[in-house]
């Protein structure tokens, strides 16, 4: 089982970019695709952007599209997450996420590995 940990988060104005990380370690993360996630206070976890596990393509939420970047680099076990733009209403904790040749599930379920979060908030 692969173990992630996140990085990055922070408080950042609105209009401001942060990019988050996630570190990955016990796996063979090339085989992995990997999701970002994130959870507001009193909401569910919902997706938020996936990488496949051979980065051949990406998916976006439709709130985020246009605005953040997934993208991964294997020689350093890590994937990011570029948000731009960023909106009070971005304001979570974000989760990454891994399945095992994973071409980009949207699905929370779907993830056997998760990271313990990073917070980002995002004053208006």
């Amino acid at each position: 089982q692969v173990q992630l940990v996140e990085s990055g988060g922070g408080l950042v104005q609105g209009g401001g970019s942060l990019r988050l990380s996630c570190a990955a370690s016990g796996g063979t993360f090339r085989f992995y695709g990997l999701g970002w996630f994130r959870q507001a206070p009193g909401k569910e976890r919902e997706f938020v952007a996936a990488i496949s596990w051979n980065g051949g393509s990406t998916v976006y939420a439709a709130s985020v599209k246009g605005r953040f970047t997934v993208s991964r680099e294997n020689a350093k076990n890590t994937v990011y997450l570029q948000m731009n733009s960023l909106k009070p209403e971005d304001t979570a904790v974000y989760y990454c996420a891994a399945k095992s040749f994973s071409t980009g599930s949207t699905d929370r379920h779907e993830y056997p590995s998760w990271g313990q979060g990073t917070q980002v908030t995002v004053s208006s």
